[in-house]
């Protein structure tokens, strides 16, 4: 390689190189693009930046801890660093007299130097960010820490946030356990928490990805009295669920195990060994898993072209990278002073510990602090709206700002969302309040117990609410205006006077409110369409003079419903509709590992029934309508694998083969769309051999392009 002097263009990419030997770059001095992506590099070779004519370097996926050596390279102008063990960035690289860089792209890296949040803005927020290092440096290191407590219902989790904020016993009786989240604060001399207790009902955990972020510390409560060390549902349920949505949602969390109800066991000896029993079973969940993923990596590399498998061997590779760390349990009487006193110093002990740094230590400059002492110092005062605080322009040191904090739950801002983006919610518990309006355990009676009064507002009749309610048994869906109803009731709890706020937030018949778009844009809900999609003002269709509008310009209607999948009680209607499953149906099966996560399925059916109006819903399985073509798609498990089954009827004719093959190449689109939201998920996709009791099955190549396909214009 170094007599390739006049080299301009390598691809290096996917090569599973470890090092590169010093000696190389400096003999191509004329090479301006370079992939190095999908390797298992380390470090660099420090002589990197001899190779100065490099405008385009691309080392994202490796396991690079310093990028110090790119120094130097006077054209780089674009380069991408994602998913690496980065914790710094040179500042160099961004000084304005010497940059050059138009493009960097950091995601996916512990960093604290400058946060992945600076990251986020591209060059010119992260040139701000060192700028304003450089000037109004800080002493110390901004230690906090989001802790959050998950676990089952009556868990203790409630006892034990509040009792560790107390700095005592702190008894919470079931008429007050936790609906939705609680959000509270702890201030110690070295850490400032923020406590999310999450409710630990299955009515709620549709919500939790809203509000579940990486890079912090997770309590995970169990109730050591009703835990069985023979009984193998007891550690699913109590221990197992819940490492395993973490491990998916937010792989490199610390989760702390914490026995609770201590207190109603037998003795100390029963504790002792629900303790030693819950360890060693954890320990063997996690190798568990790290074989499978091993194991399925190898048998993807002894394919007879392993390069048509290259991207899921480096979804593997990622996976097994990640390391979800769970610490021993800790066990606690909850009514004992010197128990909650001990939790709590361990608690510190595990965050100051090296070997379980949290990444929540970033280093900000000073300003930071001094803007949202700020806020809190506005709101106290109520100088600004409570709940939400409009900008006009926000500049780029605002915009990283809000992202840090939303990160750590200080305040939520959805800058994704464009109807609210130019809105920041400063007391985040305010915007749990209006979720758990929806989305709650005793949602039917809670419309029982609307008044009349507040059906008057609506323009509703008594009658009406009946309505509701047998919709939301017998189709799982929700009224519009029944939201409006609740979210109105609930704004009325808390006091708010302000008229316009309460209509911003509620909605009218002619808009979305605050709450149903965010609740739509997080997949709780579908909304319905317009049922008149006759366009009157349509001009003439004459077939290939011009192009079809798709179902997707379909109009919501703001005064229709919303469906709620996890209200659907079964599947009936969808199996009368489709009927019998057939020898000769087009089987597509898509296997996630390690299993399907707690809530996608519900989400697959909300992505997927957005693309066609026509739809029919149940609780484990959707049926999706084009034209004369119909889709199910199912949530299944066979000897112990997850997966979703995406089946239609094979067309009499072979030239509509091609249209049946959209229908389905689309769902896929989307099942992966929505995959990447947890990072801790691989996928395979099977097509099984139609003949009876054949086990064959075709493995789909990497399927990556995918997402670039419009399904509409094919």
């Amino acid at each position: 390689m170094q007599n390739l002097h006049r080299l301009e263009t390598l691809y290096m990419n996917q090569n599973n190189i470890r090092s590169i030997p010093e000696g190389i770059f400096p003999h191509l001095k004329n090479l301006k693009f370079l992939k190095l992506n999908s390797n298992r590099l380390a470090k660099l070779p420090s002589d990197i930046n001899q190779c100065t004519s490099i405008s385009h370097l691309d080392l994202s996926h490796n396991c690079l801890q310093d990028i110090q050596p790119l120094v130097g390279l006077p054209n780089l102008k674009e380069l991408f660093v994602e998913k690496n063990q980065l914790t710094k960035l040179p500042s160099q690289l961004f000084q304005n007299d010497s940059c050059e860089l138009t493009v960097c792209k950091a995601g996916g890296n512990p960093l604290r130097y400058p946060p992945e949040e600076v990251c986020a803005g591209g060059v010119m927020d992260i040139q701000s960010y060192f700028l304003q290092m450089a000037e109004n440096p800080n002493t110390h290191s901004a230690w906090t820490v989001k802790t959050m407590f998950l676990g089952c219902s009556m868990a203790g989790k409630s006892t034990l946030c509040r009792s560790l904020k107390e700095g005592k016993p702190v008894a919470v009786t079931m008429e007050d356990r936790t609906e939705g989240i609680e959000i509270s604060q702890l201030y110690t001399q070295e850490v400032r928490f923020l406590f999310w207790d999450f409710a630990g009902q299955e009515e709620y955990y549709l919500t939790h990805h809203v509000f579940i972020t990486p890079r912090a510390l997770v309590i995970l409560t169990i109730d050591l009295a009703s835990y069985s060390t023979v009984d193998p549902h007891s550690f699913k349920d109590q221990l197992w669920f819940w490492i395993n949505n973490i491990q998916l949602r937010v792989p490199n969390s610390v989760v702390l195990l914490v026995g609770t109800h201590c207190d109603q066991c037998i003795d100390q000896e029963e504790v002792m060994e629900k303790k030693k029993d819950i360890e060693e079973k954890v320990k063997a969940m996690l190798a568990h898993r790290r074989m499978v993923l091993k194991q399925q990596r190898n048998n993807l590399e002894e394919n007879m072209d392993p390069s048509l498998f290259m991207d899921q061997v480096d979804e593997l590779d990622c996976l097994l990278e990640y390391n979800l760390k769970v610490l021993d349990l800790v066990t606690v009487d909850c009514t004992k002073s010197e128990d909650i006193e001990k939790l709590k110093s361990h608690i510190l002990m595990c965050i100051q510990s090296e070997g379980v740094l949290l990444c929540s230590e970033s280093i900000l400059p000073k300003s930071y602090e001094e803007v949202e002492q700020a806020i809190h110092k506005l709101v106290a005062l109520e100088e600004i709206p409570k709940h939400e605080l409009s900008r006009e322009n926000l500049q780029s040191i605002l915009r990283f700002l809000l992202r840090y904090m939303h990160r750590i739950g200080v305040i939520m801002w959805y800058e994704d969302i464009g109807v609210l983006s130019d809105r920041v919610f400063i007391q985040p518990s305010f915007l749990i309040s209006m979720f758990r309006t929806i989305v709650r355990h005793d949602l039917i009676q809670q419309l029982e117990g609307v008044s009349r009064e507040l059906l008057m507002q609506e323009g509703a009749l008594v009658k009406q609410k009946f309505t509701w309610v047998d919709d939301l048994q017998c189709k799982g869906v929700l009224h519009n205006a029944a939201i409006r109803i609740l979210v109105r009731r609930e704004l009325e709890k808390l006091a708010m006077d302000d008229d316009d706020l309460v209509i911003e937030v509620v909605g009218t018949k002619r808009e979305e409110g605050v709450i149903l778009t965010l609740l739509q844009h997080f997949e709780v809900c579908l909304p319905t369409f317009d049922g008149n999609l006759l366009d009157p003002q349509a001009p003439e269709f004459i077939p290939g003079k011009q192009k079809w509008g798709s179902v997707k310009e379909a109009k919501r209607d703001p005064d229709g419903a919303c469906l709620f999948p996890i209200y659907l009680k079964d599947d009936s209607i969808v199996c009368h509709k489709w009927g019998e499953d057939k020898q000769d149906d087009i089987r597509v099966h898509v296997y996630f590992l390690p299993e399907i996560p707690h809530g996608f399925f519900y989400r697959v059916i909300i992505k997927t029934c957005s693309l066609y109006p026509s739809h029919w819903v149940g609780r484990e399985q959707c049926l999706l309508c084009c034209g004369n073509r119909l889709a199910v798609v199912r949530q299944k498990n066979k000897d112990g694998d997850p997966f979703i089954e995406i089946r239609c009827r094979r067309p009499d004719k072979n030239e509509e083969f091609r249209q049946l093959w959209d229908l389905i190449l689309a769902v896929m689109s989307k099942l992966f769309v929505l995959s990447r939201q947890w990072p801790g998920l691989t996928q395979q996709v099977h097509t099984p051999c139609p003949e009876r009791d054949c086990l064959h099955y075709f493995t789909w190549r990497d399927l990556q392009e995918l997402n670039n396909i419009d399904f509409y214009n094919l």
